[in-house]
């Protein structure tokens, strides 16, 4: 049997009651109280405590008609702010926001060569702490996505581009003063989607369709991230033997036949447009043109391939899928479901991510957060959240 000390278990204690604050949005102590089991007494001391340390306001009454109004309290998200950066092979994005993800700034640059990508990332950073207004904690925290494998907050193998000389954590947590935190899109992803879903699900997967393909794992409601931080490089899986080259070294890859970037290099091949974009596909799809409608088929076959092994590997209780097909064309997901085997379409629920384009900034969001409050589990509630 584990003895705490009282110290011990107070910390337990607030952690739990801001928890349950942030779950809820709004909440009065004595519902924190019936909600935890905790005395009237205990709540009161720690909410007190939260509300000097500013990290919880009350907001007002609630609205009942027996009895004394209770008080209610919710989570300060403009106690300090936090800063996501996603290194895209193409794009640098930042996004700033409060403690919730919301009052939302963001800023893209071309993504900069190795030589100057401190150098960027510090002066985007800059641009954007100079049009944030003052709060009591200031910057908690900065994550960066990175599209590739990371490992105990450093790079360990990037496909499209290569940072593995440069210490990003060291470079920005020694200029910004702050904690800074290394972490797969994917991961950043999953962990995004899991914070502002209503739903509680313990197991999730999320695959990220982009320029590779990303998977991230929630497992028992943690992240999953296997031996050196390399699970989840579902687009390395391989398909086709002696297939299509990849920058991993092997043949084959998912992600050569089913990312956007190799879907819309079929694209142009297929149209004879070598300056195709998805724009152009889309513009092509509802126009009916046949060369569109076989690459939404190549798309839905491919990702029924996809979410069937992903099923047999971890059953997990929902998959969202996460790419620019979808988010345009909702009704892919219905095709994609629908060309699973008899078996599998009972079992599996698939899902539209919720964050879309947003899903790996906020993701970073939410993982500085949970940081900076030292929370197990974080809870949002989602408003309008895509960029």
């Amino acid at each position: 049997m584990v003895i705490g000390s009282k110290e011990l278990i107070r910390d337990m204690n607030s952690k739990l009651v801001l928890e349950t604050i942030l779950t809820a949005g709004s909440i009065s102590r004595a519902a924190i109280s019936k909600q935890l089991g905790l005395t009237k007494a205990t709540i009161s001391a720690i909410v007190q405590d939260l509300i000097n340390d500013k990290l919880v306001l009350e907001i007002g009454s609630d609205d009942t008609t027996l009895g004394r109004k209770p008080i209610l309290i919710s989570f300060n998200k403009k106690a300090g702010y936090a800063i996501s950066l996603d290194i895209n092979v193409n794009m640098l994005s930042a996004l700033a926001t409060d403690l919730v993800g919301e009052s939302q700034i963001l800023k893209q640059i071309r993504t900069p060569s190795e030589a100057d990508m401190i150098d960027s990332m510090i002066d985007l950073i800059n641009s954007m702490k100079s049009d944030l207004t003052p709060t009591p904690y200031g910057l908690v925290g900065i994550t960066v996505a990175i599209h590739g494998i990371t490992c105990d907050n450093k790079i360990g193998f990037t496909p499209y581009y290569d940072l593995s000389h440069i210490d990003i954590v060291k470079e920005l947590s020694n200029y910004f003063n702050v904690p800074v935190y290394l972490e797969n899109e994917a991961n950043l992803s999953v962990f995004g989607e899991k914070t502002y879903l209503p739903n509680n699900y313990p197991n999730m997967a999320n695959i990220n369709i982009h320029n590779g393909v990303g998977l991230g794992l929630i497992l028992d409601h943690k992240l999953y991230k296997g031996a050196n931080g390399s699970a989840g490089e579902f687009g390395h899986a391989i398909i086709k033997i002696d297939g299509i080259p990849c920058p991993c070294g092997n043949k084959g890859c998912l992600e050569q036949y089913s990312s956007e970037r190799a879907l819309l290099s079929q694209y142009r091949e297929m149209t004879g447009n070598e300056n195709a974009t998805f724009h152009t596909f889309a513009v092509d799809y509802r126009n009916n043109l046949p060369q569109a409608q076989v690459l939404s088929r190549l798309f839905v076959k491919y990702l029924s391939v996809c979410v069937t092994n992903l099923y047999n590997f971890f059953a997990p209780d929902i998959v969202i899928i996460n790419s620019s097909f979808t988010i345009e064309f909702p009704e892919l997901l219905d095709e994609i479901h629908a060309s699973l085997s008899d078996k599998l379409r009972d079992k599996v629920e698939l899902m539209p991510s919720a964050l879309k384009q947003s899903s790996i900034l906020l993701g970073g969001i939410c993982l500085t957060v949970k940081n900076f409050l030292a929370l197990d589990r974080l809870t949002f509630h989602l408003e309008s959240q895509e960029y």
